[in-house]
């Protein structure tokens, strides 16, 4: 069993370069929204959105302990870790959804690593990445060590299911419920999903990458405001 040694203060950490990033979508804009319009400004703007690549042994520091000890405790770990990422000194385990919970429990009731707080979930989306469009970002955080660590987990747009979490970390109640709101992801398991800050009546998940970007007519204490791109002129 490994373990791990602490000395009572975050660690600089040393690390390997990472794989080389890999690219998901090429955006046009400042935002890649398409057929709605840009009023940004930055209409011309083509760039490329690259992830970074999976991060060869030795991650460096205290990192290669943490990923050696939850292989000790988490079965089929190969399965469950998809790949660790290491970027700007800071650590990523991607994580299959079938595996999450286990893995959460792992980092949170471990003595050796006791990540006890989970920071929230926070969404993400892809829709370039093709069976992986949907992400999943839960920051850990262990206030014994003093130690970050990031879970990152997908899903594709035809199946958007990621187990919940609050059982282990009540605290993600609201983020969960936030994140279904505005990304479409539903959280099996949670005991009341429903949208926490758009009507429950609202079509679509505003901060997907596929909803449009102005253009819908909001209403105001009776009035109908016009969406941005009617209401000004950039010409």
């Amino acid at each position: 069993m490994s373990e791990i040694q602490h000395t009572g203060a975050e660690e600089d950490v040393t690390h390997a370069p990472h794989v080389e990033g890999e690219t998901v979508e090429v955006r046009h804009g400042m935002f890649g929204a398409d057929g709605t319009g840009d009023t940004s400004g930055y209409g011309g703007l083509v760039r490329p959105v690259q992830l970074p690549g999976g991060t060869a042994r030795p991650y460096g520091g205290w990192f290669d302990e943490a990923a050696d000890r939850l292989a000790d405790l988490v079965p089929s770990y190969d399965q469950a870790v998809e790949r660790v990422v290491v970027d700007r000194d800071e650590v990523t385990f991607h994580v299959h959804r079938d595996h999450l919970v286990g893995v959460v429990q792992a980092f949170r009731d471990d003595p050796a690593l006791r990540f006890e707080m989970c920071m929230g979930v926070s969404g993400a989306h892809y829709p370039h990445e093709t069976g992986r469009e949907l992400h999943a970002v839960y920051p850990l955080m262990s206030i014994t060590h003093n130690r970050r660590v990031r879970l990152e987990v997908t899903c594709p747009d035809d199946d958007p299911h990621v187990p919940s979490i609050v059982s282990l970390h009540p605290g993600n109640d609201w983020h969960e419920r936030e994140t279904f709101d505005f990304f479409g992801i539903v959280f099996d398991g949670h005991p009341g999903l429903t949208r926490i800050e758009m009507p429950d009546d609202w079509p679509g998940h505003p901060q997907r990458k596929d909803y449009p970007l102005g253009g819908i007519p909001v209403e105001y204490k009776g009035a109908q405001i016009p969406p941005p791109d009617e209401r000004r002129a950039y010409s």
